[in-house]
């Protein structure tokens, strides 16, 4: 007993002990920096939505033709891109499991396990991740490149809004892009799915197989598809449109403010699809 003391206090020490300085200063740094994010992106968010609220009608004829530029680069581009990968999901995803769940007798579940993988995770999680990395990053670099270079500031002089001009064209056209790549996904990969499942003569009549996801299906997962895809182009388009255009920067500090800016929006569609997991169950 007496020998075992001395460790066993020496563990107690250890464990009251505070953490050395360093650590608190790297992470007391981390939270600051957080905090100052948050903060920023919280208020340039608040700003988009005044402005796209009380500026949406205003000079019609600019504006107009801008969103639909950017939800072409955000919607009609990547389309090939969101077919191979729904067909992908569907071999990989939804042709295994129809023929797992056919081949222990669990049919009368294969409409549920369908609408919950895909219609309200995978489907819209997927085509936010890839509008993310295509058009997010291109936010990040032009609106970068045109801070830089001093074209937000020429803009400010002529008495254009650039968040009118810049930011709000960006958001409608990714909301609109991400919401109809996703519709888009969604379809391909049910119905890939079950030509995948019908390759390996699952026996599962077509009529069975669709009439299974539409009884799963309701109308409160059409409202939740069209404001979880909403939510996470306008959470992308605000995030990549703060890092490029609401900080000073270089030239050099481009390439950093888009690597910061999809680690950001990755967090936020996380996060979010996380809440809209807890509104699910509620519901």
């Amino acid at each position: 007993m007496n020998a075992s003391a001395p460790a066993e206090s020496d563990t107690v020490l250890l464990l009251r002990s505070p953490l050395p300085r360093s650590y608190v200063d790297f992470f007391g740094r981390k939270l600051l920096n957080f905090l100052r994010a948050l903060q920023g992106l919280t208020a340039f968010a608040l700003i988009t939505l005044g402005v796209l609220f009380s500026k949406f009608g205003v000079a019609r004829a600019v504006i107009r033709p801008l969103i639909v530029t950017h939800l072409h680069r955000s919607g009609f581009r990547l389309l090939p891109m969101v077919c191979f990968l729904a067909l992908a999901l569907g071999l990989v995803v939804i042709g295994q499991t129809v023929a797992l769940m056919t081949r222990v007798g669990a049919n009368e579940y294969l409409g549920t396990v369908m609408v919950t993988a895909v219609v309200r995770e995978l489907g819209p999680l997927l085509t936010a991740l890839l509008v993310l990395s295509r058009s997010g990053m291109a936010n990040v670099i032009e609106l970068g490149t045109a801070r830089a270079m001093g074209e937000v500031e020429a803009l400010e002089v002529l008495g254009i809004d650039p968040v009118h001009y810049l930011v709000m064209p960006r958001v409608v056209g990714m909301a609109l892009g991400i919401f109809s790549l996703a519709v888009y996904l969604i379809l391909i990969a049910l119905g890939g799915g079950y030509l995948w499942a019908f390759i390996q003569d699952v026996p599962l009549m077509p009529g069975d197989y669709f009439r299974q996801l539409a009884e799963a299906l309701n109308g409160m997962d059409f409202v939740l598809l069209t404001l979880k895809t909403s939510l996470f182009g306008f959470l992308i388009a605000v995030i990549t449109c703060y890092h490029g255009l609401a900080q000073p920067l270089r030239m050099e500090e481009v390439s950093r403010a888009a690597v910061r800016a999809i680690a950001q929006s990755v967090i936020a569609c996380v996060l979010l699809d996380a809440l809209f997991i807890i509104v699910y169950l509620l519901s």
